[in-house]
């Protein structure tokens, strides 16, 4: 994409606010002064662009065989979170963002496989001190569309199924759209549950309260009904491995008198919330999003996508917003902060629409916090993209770069990067590209 073709109609310089909206400025084009760790040097082999004295080590890519034996590594590489496994080594937990087309599926494994119908779930890399990948096998199979997901207190991954087909469509034989949790240490100890009381939604990401165990969960619905956003109470709160499948209670987002979060333009307005019971989480007969939540109604967004906690609160993203498909306003992306001690919700940044800009595509995605105490965005959409990492003051950089643009032979036909990460020590940036299916370690004098 061309950044600088984008304008910024508003940001408050609030939590991460004026941060995200430094992105749309174009302070991040290629061509933009040096910021962060200097410009991107163009690597001879063809694949990841760096600024100097960084480098890359290519961790695993789809198609090879897997370490364990059980076949070969899926392909559509997404979320991804890193974890500590002890002196020194690491374990990264990735998502394969699969649907019946897929090419490569996550290989089906007893005891990990939740339909053996679907061709999606999770793949487990371990990594010893070096950074040298020792292991790598199934973590979740039989799942449907793996985006992205989240961490748990308690040193989880919980996978997201971007999807809601019941068993009978699309060749599945269970219902899909539900979370599940991975345990990094031993998989088969979280096993292929669903987590049913979670709801059954097309989920994109969750973010959970590490003082109260709430549970956050974006629903991404770029069509109408558009998504909702929900908050999940434990009946065991911060329960640990297996504690959300005891059930409790989903909640969905109501702004009284706010129908659609896209009609608020103004950076720092602020609403009151009500949480609402949803009344048939599991969706049996309706989706959620068109369910009866009673007088008042619900609110809706479209394209709901990341979720993180920071703050002392829950960011969520609706990436975009158009008139032409059903949203009652145009914007090209918003950035929410939900307080929950004090209920309220806020908007802190909105960026667009402007006429010379096309979407979707080249939107941000991924996000997570960089050493500095800034941010590593990913960008998702054509031609080359980018890592960028804005700084805690609101400075935009390149950060890496795929060679799609180089036209060096040879060169992949590369989709966004997703699931950019750290590893515990915060020494190595861990980061996918979508297709084809690659995870890169990259090293160098982060700060």
């Amino acid at each position: 994409m061309n950044l600088s073709r984008r304008s910024l109609i508003a940001a408050a310089a609030v939590s991460f606010g004026g941060a995200l909206g430094a992105l749309f400025t174009g302070a991040a084009t290629a061509s933009a002064p040096a910021r962060g760790h200097g410009p991107l040097v163009p690597d001879p082999a063809g694949l990841l662009d760096l600024p100097a004295g960084f480098t890359y080590r290519v961790l695993s890519r789809a198609g090879d065989p897997l370490r364990s034996g059980e076949g070969t590594v899926p392909g559509n590489f997404d979320g991804m979170a890193a974890f500590d496994a002890g002196l020194g080594r690491v374990r990264l937990v990735r998502n394969h963002e699969n649907r019946t087309t897929a090419s490569r599926r996550v290989p089906p494994v007893e005891g990990l496989t939740y339909d053996p119908e679907a061709l999606g779930g999770c793949t487990l890399l371990e990594l010893d001190p070096d950074g040298r990948v020792t292991a790598e096998r199934v973590a979740l199979a039989g799942t449907a569309v793996n985006c992205a997901g989240g961490r748990t207190p308690w040193n989880t991954w919980l996978s997201c199924e971007e999807t809601e087909d019941r068993a009978g469509t699309a060749g599945y034989a269970r219902d899909h759209g539900y979370v599940f949790e991975v345990d990094p240490a031993d998989p088969l100890r979280s096993g292929a549950v669903p987590l049913t009381a979670m709801g059954r939604f097309a989920h994109e990401a969750v973010a959970v309260d590490p003082y109260r165990g709430v549970v956050y969960e974006t629903e991404d619905a770029f069509t109408e009904p558009f998504g909702l956003f929900y908050r999940f109470l434990p009946a065991r709160p911060l329960g640990g491995l297996g504690s959300l499948r005891a059930g409790g209670e989903l909640e969905a987002l109501r702004v009284p008198g706010l129908a659609n979060l896209a009609v608020v333009d103004e950076p720092g307005a602020e609403f009151p919330v009500e949480w609402v019971p949803v009344p048939d989480p599991s969706a049996s007969g309706t989706p959620i999003r068109l369910q009866d939540f009673g007088p008042g109604g619900i609110t809706h967004a479209q394209k709901l996508e990341g979720c993180y906690w920071g703050d002392g609160g829950v960011h969520f993203v609706s990436s975009y917003s158009r008139t032409r498909e059903g949203s009652p306003a145009d914007h090209h992306g918003q950035v929410w902060f939900y307080d929950p001690l004090r209920a309220r919700l806020r908007l802190d940044v909105v960026f667009g629409p402007s006429a010379d800009v096309e979407l979707p595509g080249d939107s941000p995605d991924n996000i997570c916090l960089a050493p500095d105490g800034g941010l590593m965005v990913c960008e998702d959409g054509g031609g080359a993209q980018y890592v960028f990492g804005v700084t805690p003051g609101g400075e935009v950089y390149p950060m890496a770069r795929n060679a799609a643009d180089t036209g060096k032979p040879g060169a992949p036909e590369w989709s966004e990067f997703a699931g950019v990460t750290f590893s515990p020590d915060a020494r190595t940036m861990y980061v996918n590209a979508y297709a084809p299916g690659t995870t890169f370690a990259v090293t160098g004098p982060w700060q």
